[in-house]
């Protein structure tokens, strides 16, 4: 029961934040989200999922080859004036649970390369990922999708999303509790009924185990 009410509270906490969050920057030009990874509405590749093996082979891939269990490509322009630090999510709305959160990224950033989401990352702070555990800091990186295969919908829906704030975040956390999705969540849902979340964009993956 707690499991699915943190889900349910996270998952309101990521469409909360739609409500507050504008589009455009000073001069009319969109903020717009891009990558060179994969295609918006398109499968998302290999490099980018999880690796779980089981009896020698990944569970989380079609065929059962290695995933990368790398944090894609994330390009961005036209950011507001004003902006003074990004925030990132990956978001799985079909299961509900976050894969990635990155905040405090400089505003001078337009791009984060491909594996940016390592731990110990220089691009910015990070919360743990959906499978990691409180007092775990190994975990607060990128972890790539692995949804559980013949379980419908079988198609999940991996939402990238960037918002652009006119400050920066502060995370409640310590050395053996680190920052969770959460936690990033109810910090951006502040900022976003105070004003701060002056733009967001967001492309979204697909990805599945369940063979067509």
């Amino acid at each position: 029961m707690k499991k699915h009410s943190m889900i349910a509270i996270t998952a309101f906490g990521f469409l909360s934040l739609a409500s507050f969050t504008r589009a455009q920057d000073w001069s009319g030009n969109k903020f717009s989200l891009s990558s060179s990874t994969f295609k918006n509405n398109e499968t998302l590749p290999i490099s980018t999922i999880y690796n779980y093996q089981y009896n020698g082979t990944n569970i989380c891939s079609l065929d059962g080859s290695p995933g990368g269990d790398e944090s894609p490509e994330l390009s961005w322009s036209n950011a507001p004036r004003g902006t003074r630090s990004f925030a990132v999510t990956t978001f799985d709305v079909t299961a509900g649970v976050t894969h990635w959160g990155m905040y405090n990224i400089s505003a001078e950033t337009t791009e984060l390369p491909e594996n940016a989401g390592v731990t110990g990352s220089t691009y910015g702070e990070q919360v743990i990922n959906t499978y990691g555990s409180a007092g775990t800091n190994a975990d607060l990186n990128y972890g790539g999708p692995c949804p559980p295969a013949d379980y419908p919908p079988n198609v999940h829906h991996y939402v990238f999303t960037v918002y652009a704030l006119d400050t920066e975040l502060k995370l409640p956390s310590s050395a053996n509790f680190p920052p969770t999705a959460l936690t990033l969540y109810r910090s951006l849902v502040g900022a976003g009924s105070s004003g701060h979340i002056l733009a967001s964009a967001r492309i979204t993956g697909l990805y599945s185990t369940t063979p067509k």
